[in-house]
């Protein structure tokens, strides 16, 4: 089982960043993918960033050129640097892990508790 676990998350002025970072416990399982998702109120979750393993990346057109994930394979962590952030960008933000284990081909998928993120002046 993999219980990926956020932080990072808080209230900040227009324009500004701020950094989300995301650590997976894992034992005995094979991590393949770790991404960001958000869903603001109202809203359904909606796909932010994703990072393979190989370090194939995926970003949401609303965040590309703003935002940058990135990934430690050593630590099983991932990190969403926000750039610019916008007032439209205000969610709660949700790390996923992909993962199989051992010997195994069955793509789980966990999600983190979830991490408030709030652009506002």
């Amino acid at each position: 089982q993999v219980q990926p676990v956020e932080s990072g998350g808080g209230l900040v002025q227009p324009g500004r960043s701020l950094r989300l970072s995301c650590a997976a416990s894992e034992s005995g399982v094979s991590i393949k993918a770790m991404g960001w998702y958000r869903q603001a109120p109202g809203k359904q979750r909606e796909l932010v960033a994703t990072i393979t393993s190989s370090g194939s990346i995926n970003y949401a057109d609303s965040v590309k050129g703003r935002f940058t994930i990135s990934r430690d394979n050593s630590k099983n962590t991932v990190y969403l640097q926000m750039n610019s952030l916008k007032a439209e960008d205000t969610a709660v933000y949700y790390c996923n892990v992909d993962y199989t284990f051992v010997n195994m081909d069955y793509v789980h998928r966990s999600w983190g508790q979830g991490t408030q993120v709030t652009v506002s002046s």
